[in-house]
């Protein structure tokens, strides 16, 4: 009855038919298991695929071998291949040569196989659980060159502030003579062409009345009419007061042909 319980159970074990591979739970939760890569760990699975038993020591890594199956880097599979030595999961037996010898291995948590063919020492040197006995990989201290002091992060000149004078001497002010011609202000003296400003010469006097009634249009009837009203007797000195500086104005005195013209003016009223 107890033969049929089992034969039952094992018939319905719940999984897919075929082998499976047997990696203990030690190996997997060991701190050397931890610090594999994913390369490292990949490649320990697929030497556990190859145990079956009684070929504990002859388990094959080279690339020949591992190629079909993915691994396609050398490189990668050599690097993965030197972490799973140096963490004790595997042991390697016999050492490949060219042209057709491949390398042969072992897992450590299984007991190595009494198998013709292994190098001299290879079976010797087996450790058991060797995963279990190996120390944890050491970081490098790192030291920089000139040691571990903080470095200075001050300019290669210090940390003074430098002066804001200008190497040579401070700038100095250039004090000259003032800013006026030597012949005067302009604001102190009236403009050449302001209104009530007569000239210090007769003749400039006269041009200056002659221009001024044809700048008003006037001619000689409108001249005499403002001479009768006598808003316009003569040309006297302007209204206005002379800078200190300037010398005094001349009165104008009507000229000979200024008269000529009124008699001829008085003549023509008087028959009209």
């Amino acid at each position: 009855m107890a033969n049929g319980r089992n034969k039952a159970r094992k018939g319905n074990s719940g999984r897919d038919e075929g082998g499976f591979i047997a990696l203990p739970w030690a190996v997997v939760d060991s701190p050397a298991y931890q610090r594999l890569s994913a390369h490292a760990k990949a490649l320990l699975l697929e030497v556990a695929r190859q145990y079956v038993r009684d070929n504990n020591g002859r388990l094959l890594l080279s690339r020949a071998y591992m190629g079909p199956r993915g691994w396609k880097s050398a490189d990668m599979l050599t690097k993965a291949k030197g972490e799973l030595l140096a963490g004790g999961f595997i042991h390697q037996t016999v050492q490949g040569h060219r042209p057709n010898k491949a390398s042969w291995y072992a897992v450590t948590w299984q007991t190595l196989d009494r198998l013709p063919g292994y190098d001299a020492g290879a079976a010797e040197t087996f450790v058991r659980s060797a995963y279990r006995k190996a120390e944890p990989l050491k970081n490098v201290v790192l030291r920089p060159p000139h040691g571990t002091e903080g470095g200075r992060i001050g300019p290669p000149h210090g940390t003074e502030t430098p002066s804001p004078v200008p190497p040579h001497g401070p700038i100095r002010g250039v004090f000259g003579g003032l800013s006026v011609p030597p012949h005067g202000h302009h604001l102190e003296k009236p403009s050449a062409g302001s209104k009530g400003t007569a000239s210090t010469s007769p003749q400039t006097a006269h041009e200056t009345v002659a221009d001024l009634w044809k700048a008003i249009g006037g001619n000689k009837a409108k001249r005499w009419r403002t001479w009768g009203r006598g808003a316009a007797r003569g040309v006297s000195a302007p209204v206005h007061p002379t800078p200190a500086n300037s010398a005094p104005l001349q009165p104008l005195h009507p000229t000979a042909e200024f008269k000529q013209d009124r008699r001829h003016y008085l003549s023509e009223a008087a028959i009209h």
